[in-house]
């Protein structure tokens, strides 16, 4: 059954943790998603990929190439191909193995010590078919990144959050379930980010200000509808630093919204994660286990996530009316509060030592 879930099961898009794609290694061509990348990027600068002159039977001259007959001039449409294996990719790629460990962290050892045995981290991911590899690699990353720190339980050893992974989830958590934000009060943060020289930099401090609902209006210049607790740590590992103002927009709010956040590309999204959700949860047996649940639940929640990029929680105030992302928030609060005791079930089985519990 569990299998025939994760077929239907579609994870593509921008992850929590997600980097520039320099830092990433090259990935093995056994997954479309890498061999894909490496197509693009042959597109995209093709004189990399030319070491080799051409040659020709010996017959002919090294220099006159063989009598082909008329030549013909073929115009490949390079983006048409490139559309269409980025959407083939997307329905196919897996769910990331560090991505997944985040959201087992997040949506469910948070509330359990915050740690776990590397056994149980590894029966975990196997029901999303991560194999064990994958996720010691994953943890190792994080590890080297200060998301995780090694520790010694009584099942062996053991990862725990450190304290930066701790605000980050918990922060994370706020937003994907929308508890302790407090009614907006008609006020934007507005900041001012000093120039920063490195690209590399520059595309950091951007990444981080999308993650933390905040939106350009111009190159420096961002608005937010409530300010991060995180934008020191940014701001400060990055070594830049931002003016900061608390403003309000003397003109109509939901231009100023549109402006800022592309609310047709958002609106669209959340009217797709809706219907495969629908979908997804409607594919469950009429009694499912634990297992199927915790499945079903982990997608819903790493697809969800991905809103946090999008979308800061903006106010209704500011927003088109019937808005699709209230119907799809109601939808996923449903389905992730109804699957939640048989996932932590399946959770708790899991942090047992081996055997102990079936899964």
């Amino acid at each position: 059954m569990t299998e025939g879930l994760l077929e239907r099961l579609r994870l593509f898009g921008i992850e929590l943790d997600h980097e520039p794609p320099a830092t990433f290694k090259r990935d093995a061509h056994h997954k479309t998603a890498p061999l894909f990348r490496d197509f693009k990027r042959t597109v995209a600068r093709p004189r990399l990929h030319r070491r080799h002159a051409r040659t020709y039977p010996s017959s002919k001259s090294a220099e006159t190439p063989p009598d082909c007959g008329p030549r013909r001039r073929w115009r490949i449409d390079y983006r048409t191909i490139i559309a269409s294996l980025e959407q083939w990719c997307g329905r196919l790629r897996d769910v990331n193995a560090r991505s997944a460990l985040f959201d087992v962290y997040g949506d469910h050892l948070r509330s359990r010590g915050s740690q776990a045995p590397v056994a149980s981290l590894v029966r975990m991911m196997a029901a999303l078919e991560i194999a064990a590899p994958a996720v010691r690699t994953a943890i190792s990353r994080m590890v080297r990144q200060q998301w995780l720190v090694p520790v010694l339980l009584r099942e062996g050893a053991g990862y725990r959050l450190s304290p930066k992974a701790e605000r980050r989830l918990a922060d994370a958590a706020a937003r994907i379930y929308r508890s302790g934000i407090a009614d907006w009060d008609g006020r934007w943060h507005l900041l001012v980010i000093d120039h920063v020289a490195s690209r590399a930099t520059r595309e950091r401090v951007r990444t981080g200000m999308t993650y933390l609902g905040y939106a350009p209006l111009r190159d420096a210049t961002w608005i937010s509808p409530r300010a991060s607790a995180e934008l020191d740590s940014l701001l400060s590992n990055e070594g830049t630093r931002a003016r900061r103002f608390w403003a309000e927009h003397d003109g109509d709010q939901a231009a100023l919204t549109s402006t800022a956040w592309d609310l047709d590309g958002l609106a669209l999204a959340y009217e797709r994660w809706l219907d495969e959700a629908k979908m997804i949860v409607a594919g469950l047996p009429d009694e499912p286990t634990d297992r199927d649940e915790f499945v079903v639940r982990s997608t819903l929640v790493h697809e969800w996530r991905k809103f946090l990029f999008r979308d800061p929680g903006l106010p209704h105030e500011v927003l088109p009316p019937r808005w699709p992302g209230r119907e799809a928030a109601a939808f996923f609060d449903s389905a992730a509060a109804r699957l939640l005791p048989g996932s932590g079930r399946y959770v708790e089985a899991c942090l047992q030592p081996k055997g102990a519990v079936h899964v």
